[in-house]
């Protein structure tokens, strides 16, 4: 009996094996890593929430901080003017919030704008720019 084309198939099969474990152990190695990575980012997190929580009893109240709507945007729209260096439209705040430039989108950014003119937040320089109020 012939058992060499047996040894064969089976040395084939050793050899993908082998090939397998070698890939999951570099897998394994890199996913190892990353959690390194990520615990050392959770911890960084953890002392910085236990610096900020230790120094917001320091922190002056801001009794003129604008009342604003309940929404999340709104917080994030006032920070994105903050941070420009000129007047924005609804289109570049949207892009700036990472919402889908779709018109339904800009048009609901160009309201949220608008409420925050009429609760006089924000200015409208030009029609459809606007600005933070100084």
């Amino acid at each position: 009996m012939n058992i060499r084309p047996l040894l064969d198939t089976l040395g084939i099969q050793e050899d993908a094996a082998r090939a397998l474990a070698d890939d999951l152990r570099t897998q394994i190695t890199e996913l190892q890593a990353r959690l390194r990575e990520a615990e050392t980012h959770l911890e960084h997190l953890a002392i910085t929430r236990k610096t900020v929580t230790a120094l917001s009893g320091r922190l002056p109240a801001h009794p003129d901080s604008p009342d604003l709507p309940e929404h999340p945007d709104y917080p994030r729209i006032l920070a994105v003017l903050n941070e420009a260096t000129g007047p924005l439209r609804a289109r570049d705040v949207c892009e700036a919030l990472d919402h889908e430039l779709l018109p339904k989108n800009i048009e609901g950014t160009r309201a949220k704008l608008k409420r925050l003119v009429k609760l006089d937040i924000l200015n409208e320089v030009d029609a459809g720019s606007f600005t933070r109020n100084q």
